[in-house]
């Protein structure tokens, strides 16, 4: 499958759109001189803030007198707060639609007097994982088994192997999050999520769950499982001067503190983990796409930001945490079976 087959598939109903309002008003572009100066603020889908803090770290670095200031929420608050022209840029697991985008210009024109340029562009996509604590014996699942698991009918691990593993607890970050719609609509055709799924509150806690729990399978992006997460208290400048170096980035491989499953494609005879070479080749089968979206204008910083976090150093960073850039030039990792 070539990079363009892969990235350019569609995955209908990943993310639905909802609106709600977020808990603090975000303003944005405040003192903006430049494309490489001044301060703004946007909203990225919490699943992705970890790899977004690092875009973050090293654009302030490369541009000491910009200020890129990140509200983390759910994907329905990044759309309300881009809708309601209280940010400039987000960052969700779905593009804009057509639909969207003339809205959106409309609301410009009739509430400031201003037409707007509406960007989007994929920036990555992203792996997700499911993870068990290393005591369960688990090794490797199918999707319809995993659908299975996710939508209640299959409860306990013993009516998948033999198991001395009890009741099933599917831990998810939040009720009403991202990959909570993705697992409803890619793995469950659109039907609820059972009775067995549970949120932890937040991402690390689902992390946290599994490591304490051998009855429990987490569900994460996969860059928050990545030796390159384990090795997060890198100073923002040692980040910086590794990607703005010339060397070529490694691709991240996956912690050893937590089992990460191997999945079947549907009509497959091999599961694969969620390596970046198997996402590139499409043989790991469950993944979703990012964007970054924005009304800013190219001469400003947000628009500037925009540009980096979609340009060679941006998608670099993106290479490095383990999950797919937009933009594949090599990928180099050593995938142990």
């Amino acid at each position: 499958m070539t990079v363009n087959g892969l990235l350019n598939r569609t995955l209908v109903g990943v993310c639905a759109f909802g609106v709600l309002t977020l808990s603090s008003c975000l303003k944005y572009e405040k003192d903006s001189h430049s494309s490489t100066s001044g301060t703004t603020t946007m909203v990225c889908d919490n699943s992705f803030e970890n790899i977004f803090q690092q875009e973050v770290d090293v654009f302030e670095y490369q541009y000491p007198d910009a200020h890129i200031l990140v509200r983390y929420g759910t994907q329905a608050e990044a759309f309300d707060s881009l809708f309601s022209m209280n940010t400039r840029s987000i960052v969700a697991c779905r593009d804009i639609t057509p639909e969207e985008r003339s809205a959106l210009k409309a609301r410009y024109k009739n509430q400031r007097g201003a037409n707007v340029n509406v960007r989007s562009s994929k920036i990555a996509v992203d792996a997700v994982a499911f993870i068990v604590n290393p005591a369960n014996n688990v090794e490797k699942l199918t999707v319809d088994e995993l659908g299975d698991i996710v939508g209640g009918e299959t409860t306990n691990w013993d009516q998948i192997q033999p198991s001395e593993r009890g009741k099933i607890k599917v831990v998810i970050d939040r009720s009403g999050s991202s990959m909570a719609t993705y697992l409803s609509d890619s793995l469950l055709q659109g039907r609820p999520l059972g009775e067995t799924v549970f949120a932890a509150g937040s991402i690390a806690g689902v992390f946290e769950a599994v490591e304490k729990d051998p009855d429990a399978i987490g569900v994460l992006g996969v860059s928050w499982i990545t030796s390159d997460m384990d090795s997060a208290d890198i100073s923002k400048e040692d980040l910086a001067k590794s990607i703005l170096s010339d060397d070529p980035v490694q691709g991240a491989t996956l912690t050893q503190r937590v089992k990460v499953l191997k999945v079947y494609r549907p009509g497959e005879a091999r599961a694969y983990k969620p390596y970046q070479q198997y996402i590139f080749d499409g043989s790991y089968p469950l993944f979703r796409q990012i964007y970054m979206i924005t009304t800013a204008s190219t001469s400003n910083v947000a628009g500037g930001f925009y540009s980096f976090v979609t340009g060679p150093i941006g998608q670099k960073i993106i290479m490095k945490t383990g999950i797919l850039p937009a933009t594949v030039r090599t990928i180099q990792v050593e995938l142990p079976e």
